[in-house]
C-alpha cells in the first residue's frame, strides 16, 4: 500500500494558508485537515479552503462531538461535501474533560459511548433510509425527556448526502483506537512511531473484530500527524517538536486523566512522562520541554537535514507497505517541507505510472 500525504493547516492563516494548501494540491497531496479545540472552528476554515481548491480532500481533524448535535454535524458534513464536489472527510473526536466541561459546558459522561451513538446517528442521517429515530444513553431522537413539548416527530433530512462519506475518529488510547476500528473508516492519532505497530494496529483490529468487520487496513486509514522541521541544526529543529510534545504530554489533561501522557508511557517513556507532567503543571514549560527525549522526537517527527528526513521517510514508507499507516498528515511545516516529503514519497510512485 502506497503512502498518502495530508497537510494539517494549524498555524498558518490568510494568504499564507492558501499558498500552502494550493502547493500541497499541486504536489499531489491527498488531503488537507483543520481541527478545533477552543479557538478556530474547523467548518469555516474548511469551507474557505474548499472554495480555493479543486481536487484536494478536506478533512476535519476534528469536529468536537460535545460542541454540536449529531444531526447538525451530519447537515454540516453534507453541505461541505456538496459544495466541494464530494471532497469532505468527517473527522470526529470526544476531547477530554477539561475542554468538554470547561469550554463547551456539557458533562464529560461516557465519551466513547457518546461517540458510538453520535456516529450511528450521523450515518443514519446520511443514509436517509427512514425518518430519524434513535434511543441511546446520550441521545434520544425525537427527544421526549424533561422539558420536552412531546411534539417532536421523526424527520428525514431534506438534503441528499453521500452515504459512504468516510468518518474518522481521533484516538491514542487502546479503548479509543478500538472504538475507531469498530465504528470508523480511519483513525487520527496525534502522533505515532511508525516502527511500533503494536501501539495502534492491534487495538484497531480488536474493534473491527467486535463489530464483525473484516480487518482490512487497505480500507481503514491510520492517519497520524507528523511535524516536519528542516535545517542543519538538529537541536534547533527538534526544539519546536519538544515544546509541542511537552504541551500534550504535560498539560493537555489533568493529572491521571491525560491520554497523551498515558500513550507516551506505553511508548516506553514512563519516567520522562511523569517528569514532563510534573514540570508542566508547575508552570515550568521550558524545563518540561527539555526533558522530552531526542529519540521520542525522532520517532514521531521528521527533523534535521533534507538527507536525514529522506532517510527517516523510508521507515514511514515501510509502515505504509505493511498497512500500519495509510496517510501521513504533515504539520508545523512550510512549502520547503511539503516539497521535500512529496519528492521522496509521491515522486517515485508517480514515475511508475
Amino acid at each position: 500500500m502506497s503512502l498518502r500525504l495530508g497537510l494539517s493547516t494549524g498555524g498558518a492563516d490568510g494568504p499564507a494558508l492558501i499558498a500552502l494548501v494550493r502547493e500541497a494540491e499541486r504536489l499531489g497531496f491527498d488531503s488537507t485537515w483543520c481541527g478545533e479545540s477552543y479557538g478556530v472552528d474547523a467548518v469555516t476554515r474548511l469551507a474557505w479552503l474548499g472554495g480555493q481548491t479543486t481536487r484536494i480532500k478536506l478533512g476535519s481533524s476534528i469536529l468536537q462531538v460535545p460542541a454540536r448535535t449529531p444531526a447538525l454535524t451530519a447537515m454540516t458534513a453534507m453541505t461541505l461535501d456538496a459544495l466541494t464536489g464530494g471532497r469532505f472527510i468527517l473527522g470526529l473526536g470526544p476531547s477530554g474533560p477539561q475542554v468538554v466541561e470547561g469550554w463547551y459546558g456539557v458533562p464529560y459522561g461516557k465519551p466513547l459511548t457518546r461517540l458510538r451513538e453520535y456516529i450511528a446517528i450521523v450515518r443514519a442521517v446520511l443514509a436517509r433510509e427512514a425518518p430519524l429515530t434513535y434511543q441511546g444513553e446520550h441521545y434520544q431522537i425525537p427527544y421526549m425527556g424533561p422539558g420536552a413539548t412531546k411534539l417532536g416527530k421523526p424527520l428525514k433530512c431534506i438534503q441528499h448526502g453521500r452515504r459512504d462519506m468516510p468518518i474518522y475518529t481521533a484516538a491514542v488510547s487502546p479503548a479509543g483506537l478500538a472504538c475507531a476500528g469498530e465504528v470508523g473508516d480511519g483513525v487520527l492519532p496525534l502522533f505515532m512511531d511508525p516502527e511500533r505497530d503494536d501501539l495502534i494496529e492491534p487495538h484497531v483490529r480488536k474493534g473491527m473484530q467486535r463489530a464483525g468487520r473484516p480487518a482490512d487496513f487497505a480500507k481503514f486509514d491510520i492517519a497520524p500527524f507528523v511535524p516536519v522541521h528542516i535545517g542543519d541544526d538538529l537541536a534547533a529543529c527538534r526544539q519546536p517538536v519538544k515544546d509541542w510534545l511537552a504541551l500534550y504530554v504535560g498539560g493537555m489533561g489533568a493529572r491521571g486523566k491525560n491520554f497523551y501522557n498515558d500513550y507516551v508511557v506505553r511508548m516506553g517513556y514512563a519516567a520522562e512522562a511523569a517528569t514532563i507532567q510534573d514540570l508542566y503543571l508547575a508552570g515550568k514549560k521550558a524545563e518540561a520541554a527539555a526533558v522530552v527525549p531526542d529519540r521520542l522526537v525522532d520517532a514521531v517527527a521528521l527533523v534535521g537535514s533534507a538527507a536525514r528526513i529522506r532517510d527517516r521517510l523510508q521507515v514511514w514508507k515501510a509502515a505504509a507497505h505493511r498497512g500500519s499507516v495509510g496517510t501521513m498528515i504533515l504539520m508545523k511545516t512550510d512549502v520547503a517541507g511539503l516539497r521535500l516529503v512529496a519528492e521522496s514519497v509521491l515522486a517515485p510512485a508517480m514515475s511508475k505510472l
